[in-house]
């Protein structure tokens, strides 16, 4: 469900000035993500409660008669990627488009016969913003290859391939929120995503109670910078110290609070808060999803502030501007809770709060943060849309 439909005519002008008339185009979407609460879990086997939004990235695209991969991005204009799904794919420059060659390969790799194609890529959302811009553009070129070649595959099925397409050709060694919420999202929910087995549990987000908002510090992260990396690996040393203990811990998943309090003084302080925030973190997204069904929308908010907190003083990701959106957006009239989204280190915050709240929100982060940073945020509320689909 989207707010309005999107008119695909220019996206369609636009391919056939590059690629040349004729044929059939299809246009496929995608949509960004908002993680609404649970961070830095999913890599962890936890839980995580994302929900897909308005923003997009579309992909135009056409079959060829032999095996040749031509792509294009509105955003990299002048440079159009080629390579054969009849050949060994490569990592080269662009960067971009080793988001597109990977999953070639791997849908290659996982058996499935595709063919050439020419796909032209634009995008809504803000590269760099924390709203999943990566998944989106694979989850998106990967049904393209599959629509192209006649072919259609389980969501649950691309959002693995997407990911694994990921971390062999763009080297961010992500988890798996982001491509199965691109993937499998519903419209009017957010999902409860077990990343240990997969399971989902679709919440229902009623658009006449709740508005869900999201703030751009317009400060750029990027995941493959290392920091993310980094957070990975110290969270695997607190594994391997608490299986040392308990053999069968297979993540931070298994880590009770018991557990964590008891190691404190016996595993390194930074080690520890980093175990300690994805062991409350679990717990906030579980309560959160629960109070979310029961309609308390104010307990829900404080969840969202805890996890802010924890992921600025435990986790480390945060940023002064992220940290002032925050207790700027708490001081609003109408919201019930906010909290920096995604990987950290720039990017968004996501704000939860009644529908009527907005209009007046809006503006007030804007000149409080213009003020303080010299900088104007863009904001936009958005309502929970569905996963992606080919546009007919």
């Amino acid at each position: 469900m989207l707010s309005k439909p999107i008119d695909t005519a220019p996206l369609k002008a636009q391919f056939a000035q590059l690629f040349g008339p004729g044929g059939k185009i299809h246009v496929v979407r995608a949509p960004g993500r908002v993680n609404l609460i649970g961070e830095h879990t999913d890599y962890n086997d936890g839980f995580v409660l994302p929900m897909a939004i308005e923003p997009y990235v579309l992909v135009a695209c056409r079959g060829r008669d032999d095996a040749t991969v031509r792509v294009a991005s509105s955003h990299f204009p002048n440079q159009t990627i080629e390579f054969s799904v009849q050949s060994k794919i490569k990592r080269e420059e662009p960067q971009w488009a080793n988001y597109v060659r990977g999953v070639a390969a791997e849908l290659l790799a996982a058996g499935i016969p595709l063919v050439g194609m020419e796909a032209l890529i634009t995008n809504t959302l803000p590269v760099g913003g924390g709203l999943s811009s990566s998944a989106a553009i694979m989850v998106s070129t990967g049904l393209a290859m599959l629509k192209v070649a006649g072919l259609t595959m389980d969501p649950s099925r691309l959002a693995l391939i997407a990911q694994r397409a990921e971390h062999e050709y763009a080297g961010v060694p992500s988890g798996i929120m982001d491509q199965t919420i691109v993937a499998a999202a519903k419209a009017g929910h957010a999902m409860m995503l077990d990343c240990r087995d997969l399971s989902k549990q679709y919440i229902p987000l009623d658009p006449a109670e709740l508005r869900v908002v999201v703030v751009n510090s317009m400060i750029k992260h990027e995941n493959s910078s290392g920091e993310y990396a980094k957070r990975r690996k110290q969270c695997e040393e607190g594994v391997a110290f608490f299986q040392k203990q308990t053999p069968t811990i297979k993540a931070l998943r298994d880590v009770t609070m018991t557990q964590l309090e008891l190691s404190k003084g016996k595993l390194d302080d930074v080690i520890y808060r980093r175990c300690r925030h994805i062991v409350t973190e679990n717990g906030r997204t579980i309560d959160f999803a629960m109070q979310l069904t029961k309609r308390n929308y104010e307990l829900a908010g404080e969840q969202m502030v805890a996890s802010h907190n924890s992921l600025r003083d435990d986790y480390e990701v945060s940023l002064p501007e992220l940290d002032f959106l925050v207790d700027e957006s708490m001081k609003q009239k109408g919201v019930y809770g906010a909290r920096m989204t995604g990987g950290g280190f720039g990017g968004c915050i996501v704000a939860l709060m009644q529908p009527g709240a907005v209009e007046a929100f809006t503006p007030a982060i804007q000149a409080s943060y213009s003020k303080k940073f010299g900088t104007s945020p863009t904001i936009f509320a958005t309502v929970p849309t569905g996963g992606a689909n080919v546009l007919e």
